[in-house]
């Protein structure tokens, strides 16, 4: 660059009056539009609107960003900056000494400096790498956690099934009891009943239909589980769509398989190995502080002060300087800093290559114990299908003596129990299986639908 070109870049600063910075943020938040949402969901649409609008996920989606801008600023580290400066001083006089009555002196200064950082022992590319891993393990880390919602979900979504299902069940007994109470008043009109039955009817029924008030308010606060998991408003009208067919007698793969896959493909195991490499590259800068830096400044300057003798742009002209220059650094004594770091950053490996061997068994138990549950679960179903099957006609032949007097009270009610016992636990061991098999499939990488 020429010394005429020069001199114009800087005559250029002092036309401007005030320089001014505005930092302006061009993210903002995608979910501030409102939202059309449907009143009813089946579990894809909850599962996708939870993963745009959760509390957890966006967080760590802005943790991501944040690790993007690390990286950017890592990478124009290896680049030279540039400086502008300016002064101006104003000084008032009462007397002064040359014309004895008071005055206003000005003079300013300007300026442009730059320095580029030529070599520091390696750190600046291994810290561009170590970002670029940085960010990776965050969107690694935004995926962790979808998982995690994914099966919160979908656990919550099964339990508003199971209050459905109860709900029609008690509906159904508390409609039998009323029928069984209105013909036990009409035995006991006609002298074929006594009073102490039609009381049992009675309390019967109240006690169904506290099972039934039980079972709506279990359905009630499960969609508020499930609406907090969606970041929905409590007032917002919801419900969930209840499928047509629950298969939860499913086959299941073997352990090997889903172990592998997973220890393979899960993102808390590739997170886990990134951290070690993260903290391999940390200790690659620690050791970076043992060796020499070197820097290339330079710059460009000129001042002025207010002379009747010459002009302020024939002063800038005559003060008008440059320099350049190299910086070489050699740590020799640094009080045990560097010794420090590269300690602690050998201790933060350490505890990487520990966190992953720890990542890696608590994984393989845990679908291990997810293997135990869906088989454990899915015997339970054909056990419960069995009892279910054989209540439900031991309480068809109770309902028929009953009607006819050949039945005690006392035995239709032991019937009666064990047949609300055993639909119980039939409906309970049903959406068990299901979330159980699919929570195991979910191991192996497969969605999880209905």
């Amino acid at each position: 660059m020429s010394r005429l070109t020069l001199k114009i870049l800087l005559l250029s600063c002092l036309s401007i009056p005030g320089i001014q910075g505005y930092a302006q943020d061009s993210t903002a938040l995608q979910n501030a539009a409102l939202k059309v949402i449907p009143p009813v969901w089946d579990l894809a649409s909850c599962l996708q609107y939870a993963k745009t609008n959760n509390i957890q996920v966006r967080s760590l989606i802005l943790n991501k960003k944040s690790a993007v801008e690390d990286q950017l600023q890592a990478k124009s580290a290896v680049l030279p900056n540039l400086y502008g400066s300016a002064s101006q001083s104003f000084n008032h006089y009462n007397v002064t000494q040359t014309t004895g009555s008071n005055a206003i002196n000005t003079s300013g200064s300007y300026g442009l400096n730059s320095s580029w950082t030529l070599y520091k022992g390696g750190y600046l590319k291994t810290d561009i790498k170590q970002k670029e891993l940085s960010v990776q393990s965050a969107g690694l880390s935004v995926l962790e956690t979808e998982n995690d919602i994914t099966l919160q979900i979908t656990q919550a979504y099964l339990n508003i099934l199971v209050d459905k299902e109860s709900i029609v069940y008690n509906q159904d007994l508390v409609k039998t009891s009323e029928a069984q109470l209105g013909q036990s008043r009409n035995r006991f009109k006609v002298g074929a009943a006594a009073q102490k039955e039609v009381v049992q009817f009675e309390a019967q029924l109240a006690t169904d239909n506290y099972n039934l008030t039980a079972s709506q308010n279990a359905e009630r606060q499960d969609k508020i589980t499930l609406k907090q998991l969606l970041q929905l408003p409590e007032s917002r009208e919801f419900d969930i769509v209840k499928p047509d067919t629950i298969i939860g007698n499913q086959n299941i793969p073997d352990l090997a398989t889903v172990q592998q896959y997973a220890l393979q493909n899960r993102p808390e195991v590739k997170n886990a190995e990134l951290g070690i490499r993260i903290s391999d590259l940390n200790l690659s800068k620690a050791k970076s502080g043992f060796l020499p830096s070197l820097t290339l400044g330079a710059g460009i300057g000129s001042n002025y002060a207010n002379d009747p003798n010459y002009n302020v742009f024939k002063q800038i002209n005559n003060n008008f300087n440059q320099q350049a220059g190299l910086t070489l650094s050699v740590p020799i004594f640094t009080n045990r800093i560097n010794k420090t770091n590269v300690a602690k950053a050998r201790i933060d490996l350490e505890q990487s290559r520990l966190t992953l061997e720890n990542t890696r068994t608590t994984l393989a138990l845990t679908t291990e114990k997810a293997l135990i549950t869906a088989e454990n679960s899915k015997n339970q179903l054909v056990a419960a299908t069995e009892q279910l099957k054989y209540n439900t006609e031991i309480y068809r032949i109770a309902n028929q003596e009953l009607k006819i007097g050949a039945a005690n009270i006392v035995d239709f009610y032991q019937q009666r129990n064990l047949y609300i016992q055993a639909m119980q636990a039939y409906i309970q061991a049903k959406y068990n299986a299901l979330l159980a098999a699919k929570i195991y499939e979910f191991y192996l990488g497969t969605p999880i639908k209905l």
